[in-house]
This record gives C-alpha cells, sequence and structure tokens, in this order.
C-alpha cells in the first residue's frame, strides 16, 4: 500500500463520521512496517467528548494496540489539517511524519494558522506532507456543510413561529 491508499482509508472513515452526524474527518495510523495500527473518524457529538477527533482516536488505539504511547516511525494520514491539540499529540507521541489531505483555514496548526510541528523549540519534529486526496476531502466536507445549512434552513421552516 502506498500514501494514495491510506489517505483512501482516511477518506471512508470520514465518510463514515458524517454518515453519523460527525464532521466527515477520518485518519489513519500507520507503523513503519505498513501494518495498519488504527482507523478512526471523528465522535465529538456520539461520545460526547471534545477530544474525539479523528487523529486522537487513532493515536490512542495505535498507542494501545503497540502497548506504548510513542509511536516512533509512524506515519499518521488524515483528511483534514490537524487543530492544535492534535499536532501536540503527534508531537507527545512521537509520530514520524503526517500526511493530511485538505487544508483547515480556521484551525488548521500544522500551516494554516499556525507552524506548530515545525516549530524549533520543540523537542520532536514531525514531518509532514498535504494534498493528497485534497480534493475529496474538501468535497466531503463542503456536502456536508451544505446539507447540514439546508436541513437546519428547512427546519427552521417548519417551525410555526
Amino acid at each position: 500500500m502506498d500514501d494514495h491508499d491510506y489517505m483512501a482509508l482516511a477518506l471512508q472513515a470520514a465518510s463514515t463520521a458524517g454518515a453519523k452526524g460527525e464532521v466527515p474527518v477520518g485518519a489513519v495510523l500507520v507503523a513503519d512496517s505498513g501494518e495498519v495500527l488504527a482507523v478512526a473518524s471523528n465522535a465529538q457529538i456520539t461520545s460526547c467528548d471534545p477530544t474525539a477527533h479523528a487523529e486522537i482516536l487513532a493515536l490512542r488505539w495505535g498507542a494501545q494496540k503497540l502497548n506504548n504511547y510513542r509511536l516512533p516511525g509512524c506515519t499518521l494520514y488524515v483528511t483534514l489539517e490537524p487543530c492544535t491539540m492534535c499536532c501536540g499529540a503527534l508531537i507527545h507521541a512521537r509520530v514520524n511524519r503526517l500526511v493530511f489531505a485538505a487544508r483547515e483555514p480556521k484551525a488548521g496548526a500544522v500551516v494554516s494558522t499556525v507552524s506548530t510541528l515545525s516549530n524549533p523549540a520543540l523537542n520532536h519534529i514531525v514531518a509532514w506532507e498535504e494534498g493528497i486526496s485534497a480534493e475529496a476531502s474538501a468535497t466531503l466536507l463542503q456536502q456536508f456543510f451544505r446539507d447540514r445549512r439546508e436541513s437546519h434552513k428547512n427546519n427552521k421552516s417548519d417551525s410555526p413561529i
């Protein structure tokens, strides 16, 4: 498997999240051997957990599988640029590499709002690249929010007030 295959798995996980009413973000954690350690999708709403981002869940499950809180040599594939919390978790877990599909202009902490992973003051630098399946990820997100706005609009118009 290659980067495109792993990102395809992340996109499938994102679609699953969207079908559950979660923001469609998916993540796949892969060991340096190529073994898929974890596949996760956003679950903040369904789990009532503000930290249940796809990235955090994938790191958590991968660490449990390896029985190690450090994930050296691992690559995390995610459909959307990680936020500050998720970037911090990548650093603390000592993830080797991040591959993300689309930028998140409002909360992305890799390049969009800050450069968290490239901060030389930190004790670990995560290599990263962007753009694999960016269009597919962006389309999935845009359609999700378009549908959500339409649903909200239709529910408002049904109101007697």
